[in-house]
């Protein structure tokens, strides 16, 4: 297991502020010793919070060109037929991918294809499991084309304690599938918008993982 290159700033800032309140609580109370072994272990507890948060573990990923490969770790929140109103502007099958502070937190494609269309929306910070997050909180918006024809939409969401998404992909870009298009600090959610008549090889509240579970089957 690695760490996320985009943990290094949070982790160097972590290990500052553990040095600076150990130093401060070993100068000022070294009589209180409850008090030290108490900021003692909450640094280390810490510590492997922001560690585990930001851990990149070695996989052998799934791959197939008619399979959507789950995009992140987490549950299985919602699978339904809905409007989606940005890009597609019908119906279509709507998976969703709630995931926890817990959980690897690396956003990978779902399929190889060419990005179609890229958007960044500011906006709010509603908790991710909030139907309206989908389209008030703060996201982006992703369309890879597959080689058969086939877009499939995903979206990266915010949610109340997720606050700052990454991205590193743009329109005319050529995906491959189970590559990182992005990362989502401390828990969200996962959108993907499929044709309507797709199917769906997960149910509501399976456990999945990025990069391994088979998502859905395109016709």
């Amino acid at each position: 297991m690695t760490i996320h290159k985009e943990g290094y700033t949070t982790i160097a800032l972590s290990i500052l502020f553990i040095f600076i309140i150990n130093a401060f609580v070993d100068y000022k109370y070294y009589d209180v010793t409850w008090l030290r072994w108490f900021i003692y272990i909450f640094s280390a507890a810490l510590f492997l919070i922001v560690l585990q948060f930001f851990r990149n573990p070695r996989r052998s990923f799934s791959a197939g060109e008619d399979l959507v490969i789950c995009p992140a770790d987490g549950k299985v929140v919602v699978i339904e037929e809905t409007e989606e109103g940005e890009y597609f502007k019908d119906k279509r099958l709507q998976v969703s991918i709630f995931m926890s502070p817990v959980n690897v937190h690396i956003n990978r494609n779902p399929i190889s294809g060419v990005v179609k269309f890229f958007k960044y929306h500011p906006g709010k910070y509603l908790a991710a499991w909030n139907p309206k997050s989908s389209t008030e909180n703060e996201r982006t918006t992703t369309v890879v084309e597959h080689e058969n024809g086939t877009p499939v939409l995903f979206r990266q969401i915010a949610g109340a304690l997720a606050r700052r998404i990454v991205w590193y992909v743009k329109e005319g870009d050529q995906v491959v599938q189970t590559e990182q298009f992005g990362f989502i600090k401390f828990g969200s959610r996962v959108d993907v918008f499929l044709p309507v008549g797709t199917k769906v090889n997960v149910a509501l509240n399976d456990v999945v993982k990025g990069g391994i579970t088979t998502l859905a089957t395109l016709a």
